[in-house]
């Protein structure tokens, strides 16, 4: 899995629901999308690469403060049933 695509793709959603009005409802909306259309694979492979890199950077790509805090605050929603 590329943690630089999934990465970009996060910030592109985060992007989009971060234009609504409400920060609330932008972070949830970035964190829904992400539960139902990423498969549970890319959930874990973001959520993994954020436990060992907090900051949500490598190299290449950094997620955007939006996009990491949407993630961090629904990390235990995101995370598919049966994964530790």
């Amino acid at each position: 899995m590329n943690i630089d695509h999934l990465i970009r793709l996060a910030n592109r959603i985060g992007d989009f629901f971060e234009s609504l009005p409400n920060h609330d409802e932008g972070i949830d909306g970035t964190a829904n999308h992400i539960q139902k259309f990423w498969a549970p694979r890319m959930r874990v492979a973001l959520l993994d690469f954020l436990d060992a890199h907090p900051d949500g950077r490598t190299s290449d790509a950094a997620l955007s403060a939006f996009a990491l805090e949407a993630i961090l605050q629904n990390k235990q929603r995101l995370t598919p049933k049966g994964a530790t």
